[in-house]
């Protein structure tokens, strides 16, 4: 992996080759076209890349692709963001849905099931310091214990860091965004600079896609570019469609749900796996539920809505509940052992060879998280407010935008009983499952809803095969992915893709072949849970090595030659690495 790998002391100079034009709103932008074979492999399908200076020092990196069917000027506009909050949506690019993959030896190959097959794409590196984005380039290295970054007066890499140092973003928690809330007006000017400096692909309607900490970011971004239009402001950007994969909605419902997902009966996962034992599942029960505990301060959270009182309650429900899952177990996928080689890494040192940097412009070396955003966002407790993400997806569907949550159901992190908890939070009458509601007394002998609410029912898709189910009421679905963990595109590439094909064009999720809209009664037939059991015959009882590959069809690895590796050493600090997709 020579010819991958990252250089040492590799200290960026400012590129020479951009484009500097002013976006719409007069956002300033600087951007250049990518060359063939970079990701897209088809030498016919053009890409670019750039940055749209959305504040004082804070530039925001985003990478386009055009469709690979149809015309680009005609085609939707679909974005992603991956989540964190400081998490890359490189992620998404290059382990997800992105024109390729890159293999252990640095080599980028085509993803059959990119994104782009059914829509332009734009993955946007957000707040500023996130991935390639930044404030103030500085020569420093990482820390291997946190990942934050550590700033050097001259380009001279001690030794005993050597393999760390390059250019990064200063990480000034000043010059990044702090919430949810603060974070939209950048995403907005993003938009604004790209769609003004390439015109000819800027539609008035988008769609957004995104996951994990995205189930803050879509709701709270969508209800801005809502207002925004309202006032005028800027190149109108209608929404069309959002999409959430494992989303992080409601922290008062999915804290609660780690303990549901987590042990035997309550009701507990589908893979007949359980880390706990009795005396950690009382532990986790009591750090819920005991007085002053984890329920009580994020209520206290909600009510107060203080950043003292939001980082007190989320640091303890995240340190004594969430956390309790470390034991050995990948926090993405249950199934895996940690260290999880699924999905591989190895875009990571793709993405900082000179030749990359130099092809999409980059001003600093790529890092696959922020650290100091993450301290940003953890000062003002946004990952323990609701920051109005169920009021907000609402009002979008009754916008009548086609709005998607779908999770793979490996996940613990963002697991789907807490994401099915939050849809039905979100659309009580006809999503509920409980047998108390109202609504609920209407089943028929076979354990199916009647009418006015919505049952699971299997997703269709080309080849088949059944691989997760959905519940979808009008314009609004949530889908339980089968043997899927954080990030569904990697796990179930084909689902993922004819579900975004569906959405956008404002078709049902189960078939794409009925038309979804409000007010327009389509509802899906079948039992008010979601009942398919998998079983624990993925669940991996040893550490895979890096290089294994994954077997879509079976939900498992492919067999893999080499002794399993050795678990992460104990001790290794992974408490601030909150929502981020790659955990």
């Amino acid at each position: 992996m020579a010819d991958s790998s990252l250089v040492l002391c590799q200290f960026l100079s400012p590129p020479t080759d951009l484009k500097n034009v002013t976006g719409y709103a007069n956002v300033p932008v600087r951007y250049k076209e990518v060359p063939s074979g970079i990701c897209e492999l088809n030498p016919k399908i053009k890409s670019y890349a750039g940055y749209s200076e959305v504040d004082s020092d804070q530039y925001i990196f985003w990478w386009f692709f055009e469709t690979r069917n149809g015309d680009p000027t005609t085609a939707p506009l679909t974005i992603w963001m991956n989540g964190g909050p400081g998490s890359s949506s490189m992620i998404g690019l290059f382990q997800e849905n992105g024109p390729c993959f890159i293999d252990i030896n640095g080599n980028p190959y085509n993803n059959p099931y990119s994104w782009s097959n059914a829509s332009n794409m734009l993955y946007i590196d957000q707040p500023a310091q996130t991935g390639f984005s930044y404030s103030v380039p500085i020569p420093g290295y990482i820390n291997n214990d946190d990942g934050s970054i550590t700033e050097l007066k001259t380009e001279n890499c001690p030794k005993a860091q050597e393999g760390n140092c390059g250019t990064f973003p200063l990480p000034n928690v000043k010059d990044t965004a702090n919430s949810t809330a603060n974070a939209a007006p950048g995403f907005w000017k993003t938009l604004q600079g790209f769609m003004g400096a390439l015109p000819q692909y800027s539609r008035h309607g988008i769609h957004i896609t995104t996951e994990s900490y995205g189930g803050h970011y879509a709701p709270v971004f969508s209800s801005y570019l809502e207002a925004q239009n309202a006032a005028k402001a800027g190149h109108e950007i209608h929404l069309e469609s959002v999409l959430i994969g494992n989303g992080w909605y409601d922290p008062l419902i999915q804290y609660q749900a780690y303990y549901n997902y987590s042990v035997r009966g309550a009701p507990g996962n589908t893979y007949d796996f359980y880390p706990f034992n009795a005396s950690v599942a009382q532990q986790m029960h009591a750090n819920l539920y005991s007085p002053g505990a984890c329920v009580d301060q994020i209520e206290k959270c909600y009510a107060q809505r203080t950043n003292a009182v939001c980082n007190l309650a989320d640091n303890f429900c995240a340190n004594n509940v969430e956390s309790l899952i470390y034991l050995d177990r990948d926090f993405d996928d249950i199934r895996e052992l940690d260290p999880d080689p699924f999905p591989p890494e190895f875009y990571v040192d793709y993405l900082n060879t000179p030749k990359v940097q130099q092809a999409v412009g980059a001003f600093v070396n790529y890092t696959e998280s922020s650290y100091a955003v993450y301290v940003a966002f953890n000062s003002t407790g946004d990952d323990g407010r609701s920051a109005h993400t169920v009021a907000d997806m609402q009002d979008l569907i009754a916008k009548d935008l086609n709005v998607v949550m779908y999770t793979g159901d490996a996940d613990y992190n963002c697991n789907w009983r807490g994401g099915q908890a939050v849809s039905e939070e979100i659309s009580p009458t006809a999503f509920s499952s409980s047998s108390s509601s109202p609504s609920c007394a209407d089943t028929d002998a076979d354990g199916k809803v009647g009418a006015g609410r919505a049952g699971y029912a299997n997703v269709s898709t080309s080849d088949g095969a059944v691989r997760g189910q959905v519940k979808q009421f009008e314009n609004f679905a949530f889908v339980r992915v089968y043997y899927s963990g954080h990030e569904v595109p990697f796990y179930q590439p084909l689902l993922a893709l004819e579900m975004l094909e569906r959405a956008i064009n404002g078709r049902d999720v189960q078939t794409g072949t009925e038309e979804a809209r409000k007010g327009g009664g389509y509802r899906t037939v079948g039992t008010a849970e979601s009942v398919f059991y998998e079983g624990n015959g993925t669940v991996q009882r040893v550490v895979v090595p890096v290089g294994a590959t994954y077997n879509t069809t079976t939900g498992a690895p492919n067999p893999y030659k080499g002794e399993a590796m050795e678990r992460r050493e104990a001790g290794t600090d992974r408490s601030w690495r909150r929502r981020w997709s790659w955990i």
